[in-house]
């Protein structure tokens, strides 16, 4: 979809360039190329502690989509050249009015139109596809840290999106955590813990705990603060969820879950998930860490996300470095993640764009 750039952000050159939004065919190689060429530049020079992209899972979203969403990718070309990607997944179980947007414009290639070029693309197909709600986030410096040269800000703002949650980013590094201490954490923590147990796994959720796990899972967006982020809660049934860890093992992500089960009902009522991707030696995603309300007080949380540490340690020996976010105040989550030595690296800003409905 050809378009003049005229639109302008503060300090953006001028420019009557015609880009070109190209939709991304995953059958054609030198598409995933440039895509992936982009998504690496930007995270470098934008996130540049995070871990290069997953080559293995870029690639192979396309063929194992998740089970829950719809996906649709665009490059945007200047000239001959793709300096732009931008991806859009629509919830298809819950969420119907709301898309998700990662759009990434190659540094070099920045503040002259070609992310207003993708964007008024995505917006369109976003109406079209009859959602009225177009989200996303950007990474930002914490506010007493030093600026970061990449962040999208004055770009979500100039499109009219509107800051609508802050999460700050914490990062574990491994090689400094002092075991003892982990081991004075868990002692305590299970002297409060009478009647439950600990349960783990890798990829696959084992069946009996299936819909536990489910549960758990569709209670996330209803107990964590979501700010003015306008996210509904989650449709997770144990159907879903044994499919999405399929779509993991597709992806050839490795996950480490650890659990906590109530003895009396033998159900599992806490959990936490690390992931990690394809390619990742020392690196991990912390995802997920829940305890049923009807659970919370007995230290369940600071019992999964310390034990799961040190099982996927067991697993991966090189791993040194986790990555977790939190909401700004999630105060109780927050003070188990500093407790186990997270330390805050920067504020990651949920933008919500209403771009009403096709």
């Amino acid at each position: 979809m050809p378009g003049s750039v005229r639109r302008t952000l503060p300090g953006m050159t001028i420019s009557t360039r015609t880009f070109r939004v190209v939709e991304l065919d995953p059958a054609d190689p030198a598409a995933l190329d440039a895509s992936y060429a982009i998504r690496s530049a930007a995270r470098a020079h934008d996130v540049p502690d995070f871990p290069p992209p997953c080559r293995h899972a870029h690639d192979v979203v396309f063929r194992v989509p998740w089970p829950h969403e719809v996906m649709a990718a665009w490059l945007v070309h200047d000239g001959d050249r793709p300096v732009g990607v931008a991806d859009v997944r629509l919830p298809q179980r819950d969420n119907f009015d709301n898309a998700w947007c990662d759009l990434n414009v190659h540094p070099d290639h920045r503040r002259r139109g070609a992310g207003w070029a993708l964007y008024e693309h995505v917006a369109e197909y976003v109406r079209a596809a009859g959602r009225a709600r177009l989200m996303g986030d950007a990474v930002e410096a914490l506010p007493d840290g030093a600026d970061l040269p990449g962040s999208a800000g004055g770009f979500a703002r100039a499109v009219g999106a509107r800051d609508a949650l802050r999460e700050v980013r914490r990062r574990l590094d491994l090689s400094s955590v002092d075991a003892e201490r982990y081991d004075r954490l868990l002692a305590d923590a299970w002297r409060r813990a009478d009647g439950y147990s600990l349960v783990r796994w890798r990829e696959r959720t084992p069946e009996e705990y299936l819909a536990d796990v489910a549960y758990l899972g569709s209670r996330l967006m209803a107990d964590a603060p979501m700010g003015d982020l306008e996210w509904e809660p989650e449709n997770i049934d144990a159907e879903l969820q044994r499919a999405m860890d399929e779509t993991r093992v597709g992806h050839g992500t490795r996950c480490y879950n650890a659990g906590v089960r109530h003895d009396a009902t033998g159900r599992i009522v806490a959990r936490t998930e690390l992931v990690m991707e394809h390619s990742a030696r020392d690196h991990a995603w912390q995802k997920i860490t829940l305890v049923d309300p009807a659970h919370r007080g007995h230290r369940l949380g600071t019992i999964v996300k310390a034990v799961n540490l040190r099982y996927a340690l067991a697993h991966e020996p090189a791993l040194r470095f986790v990555d977790t976010w939190n909401a700004a105040v999630n105060d109780h989550m927050i003070s188990i993640n500093e407790a186990l030595g997270f330390r805050p690296v920067d504020v990651w800003v949920n933008w919500q764009r209403e771009v009403g409905r096709g």
